[in-house]
């Protein structure tokens, strides 16, 4: 962004940040300041300038220390505005207390971008967020981006710029990967473990508190990086919900220059204060959000630093797999089997050799090996046999990813090995397969790995670290090939749910009210009738018809079960008088007689699969839809799925799909298959719904009754909370 004095903070704020607005003068500086240098080896403010220095940055560089003449033999300057030439990024290590003041100089400098690493503001509490605020008032002033504060710096290995802003150890080797990470400590351990596999960066940024920069920015701006073919994150939160799903979106599908994104997120989504009270809102606060919301955005979610790097590795240096089809050699029967197992288990499938390959394979290797996938070469396996295997595979139409394994037995000279497979590196790209290897051990193979790194070969200490990494390569390529599908629109009585929706006052909707607003927006509700007699009920029970169910209606119970407050199969008019007064005595215990609204009666649902389906707004990616597993045991299997509303059609069949017990719905042991496509459209009209009102806090419908396949299901019980507090921007 350029230099505008005149620009305040909420312009700032509410403007659309661009990808390279103002972030090439973090990135890209041909001039540097840094604020707060003292002479101590070992201190933050010394290793920074230092870093710079031998990192071998290529513009300027200004050490500003009061009362100091030089810093490592650089003339220093006690102010930043003594600095005679124009500067473009300074890094600030002043103590957090004083970071405001010398912040401003650097605004009056007209200095594009800023990086703290003085910790002391939002992180200690409230008045260190005072100070956090008070940097984003002086940034705002000129336009400045800030990154941090509480944070490691940034590092961008471009030979043109070779920027080491930071205080990690060292500078990192030239790659084509992009690390983004709010965690500073986890910075400089990932540098050093990368450093170990051999493994480089093109840009890494510690993020910090993100007083201004934020994930989204720098996914924008890594978007248009020619360096970067990969990007990682490490997120803690996630402030920006809504446009990191679309900048991710736009980045892992894009038709000119698609890049994979990886993520790990740490802690937990906000939830409502509220929660407690609903299955949807406890389980929103769960991994199962994030899956949801990476899974709708093309991120591939990494369940630990090994997992992501793995995979990392895999997409920066091979060609997308073309399939899920993959072949595995081996010198070893167990690491083979191993290999094959982690691939059925991850829904990979082992490739089907065509006979002209069998033949190949025949000829070149002995007799005793395997010529069926996984191939055998049998324990005294030399170059000239992984060769002729490879070779033979890399011809086979049938395998689009190959992973070669070795295990370092007495004959095998696996250097050899190591050499062969990366002589055979670019054919294997040149017909479009991907090619990992896993040379099992450590001593004894650490040549061949070294030599499988120099050629960036993907090499892997266990097989199915391998076969994992295919596995979240081939989840892409589905991301990237998938069939883009629309929203649908349901015709739906929107006037009689927003008179109800937008009249009530926040809290629990009593429930006719809620099945009014489900009834109005197409949903299969029961007929009902909410008495407030005995006779009522008996005359409502002989309406709808037999066997009846009562359920007491009150705003102050919200888990009617565990007041005796539902009452199931009730057969005739009798039955139904006496479970009334009961029900009335049970309740009363528990409320008062005004909280007491009437008791609803309906006719009994016919048995079927229990589901749920749910809506929970969420602060940061608004309306979450949930479907799983029903009940009273929601939460203790936890088989959900979540989605951000609104999804498109094909959103829905795959929100069910993905559930475990999805196999329980499709009919087990001659049971008849559930009706599958009434809950995806009860799903789609739920998104509708929550799309439509945002005051719906927190919607359960639990269960719905899923009825065999054409038969429709109905929904047997509903909560709705509105809340107009926080309402989140769609």
């Amino acid at each position: 962004m350029t230099a505008n004095a005149t620009m305040t903070m909420s312009a700032v704020s509410e403007r659309e940040r661009g990808a390279g607005d103002g972030l090439n003068a973090l990135f890209r500086p041909e001039s540097i300041a840094v604020l707060g240098v003292t002479n101590t080896p070992g201190t933050v403010p010394h290793d920074i300038f230092r870093n710079l220095i031998d990192g071998r940055f290529q513009g300027v560089v200004y050490p500003v220390a009061p009362r100091k003449k030089h810093i490592a033999g650089v003339r220093a300057y006690d102010y930043v505005l003594d600095i005679p030439d124009p500067v473009d990024l300074a890094i600030l290590v002043f103590p957090g207390a004083v970071c405001d003041k010398a912040l401003a100089q650097c605004q009056e400098k007209s200095i594009k971008a800023a990086i703290i690493i003085s910790a002391g503001f939002r992180e200690i509490g409230p008045k260190g967020a005072k100070r956090e605020e008070r940097l984003r008032e002086v940034a705002s002033v000129g336009g400045m981006r800030l990154i941090g504060p509480n944070c490691l710096g940034v590092i961008n290995t471009e030979p043109g710029v070779r920027l080491n802003a930071s205080f990690a150890r060292a500078m990192p080797d030239v790659g084509s990967i992009a690390f983004l990470s709010q965690s500073g400590a986890l910075c400089t351990a990932v540098l050093d473990y990368a450093a170990g596999r051999g493994i480089g960066f093109s840009k890494f940024v510690s993020l910090g508190n993100k007083a201004d920069v934020d994930e989204v920015d720098l996914l924008q701006y890594l978007a248009a990086d020619p360096q970067t073919s990969v990007i990682l994150m490490y997120l803690e939160d996630i402030t920006r919900g809504r446009a990191l799903m679309k900048a991710a979106r736009e980045i892992t599908a894009s038709q000119e220059n698609p890049k994979p994104i990886l993520a790990i997120k740490g802690g937990r989504t906000a939830a409502g204060a509220a929660a407690a009270q609903s299955h949807t809102g406890a389980l929103a606060a769960s991994a199962e959000v994030c899956d949801g919301v990476f899974e709708q955005s093309g991120i591939i979610r990494c369940s630990s630093i090994e997992d992501m790097f793995n995979t990392a590795e895999l997409l920066a240096n091979q060609p997308l797999p073309k399939s899920d089809r993959v072949a595995i050699i081996t010198n070893a029967g167990g690491p083979g089997v191993m290999a094959t197992d982690a691939a059925i288990a991850r829904g990979l499938q082992l490739a089907q050799f065509s006979e002209q390959t069998e033949a190949k394979l025949k000829r070149a290797l002995p007799s005793t090996a395997s010529l069926r996938n996984p191939v055998d070469l049998i324990g005294d396996a030399h170059a000239d046999r992984y060769s002729a295997a490879l070779e033979a595979i890399l011809d086979d139409d049938g395998a689009d990813q190959v992973l070669v394994i070795l295990t370092p037995q007495s004959m095998t000279d696996i250097s050899s090995v190591a050499s062969t497979i990366c002589g055979l590196k670019d054919r294997a790209a040149a017909a479009g397969k991907t090619l990992a290897c896993s040379f099992m051990g450590a001593r004894d193979v650490a040549d061949g790995v070294r030599i499988l790194q120099e050629h960036h070969v993907p090499h892997y200490i266990l097989p199915e670290w391998a076969i994992d990494a295919m596995w979240h390569a081939s989840w892409y390529r589905r991301w990237k090939e998938r069939e883009i599908s629309d929203i649908k629109s349901f015709d739906v009585d929107r006037e009689t749910a927003a008179a109800i929706l937008h009249s009530e006052p926040d809290g629990y909707l009593p429930e006719p009210q809620a099945l009014d607003v489900l009834a109005a927006y197409g949903f299969p509700v029961v007929r009902h009738g909410l008495a407030t007699s005995a006779d009522e009920a008996v005359e409502f029970a002989e309406e709808l018809g037999y066997p009846a169910v009562l359920r007491v209606v009150s705003p102050k119970i919200i888990h009617k079960f565990e007041v005796s407050g539902v009452i199931l199969n009730l057969q005739d008019a009798d039955q139904v008088r006496q479970a009334y007064g009961a029900m009335c005595d049970n309740v009363l215990r528990h409320i008062s007689e005004e909280d007491l609204l009437g008791i609803l009666v309906r006719p009994m649902i016919a048995a079927g699969k229990e589901m749920i389906l749910g809506i929970n707004r969420d602060r940061v990616f608004g309306h979450m839809l949930m479907v799983g597993l029903g009940g009273i045991y929601v939460e203790a299997f936890r088989d959900v799925t979540f989605r951000i509303v609104p999804i498109r059609e094909s959103a829905a069949g795959k929100m069910i799909r993905e559930l475990r017990t999805i196999r329980v719905l499709e009919g087990l042991r001659g049971e008849a298959p559930s009706d599958i496509p009434a809950v995806e459209d009860a799903l789609k009209r739920l998104s509708q719904l929550a799309h439509d009102f945002p005051r719906i806090a927190e919607l359960d419908i639990n269960p719905l009754i899923v009825h065999p396949q054409g038969q429709g299901c109905h929904v047997a019980d509903v909560r709705i909370r509105l809340d107009n507090n926080e309402i989140p921007a769609h």
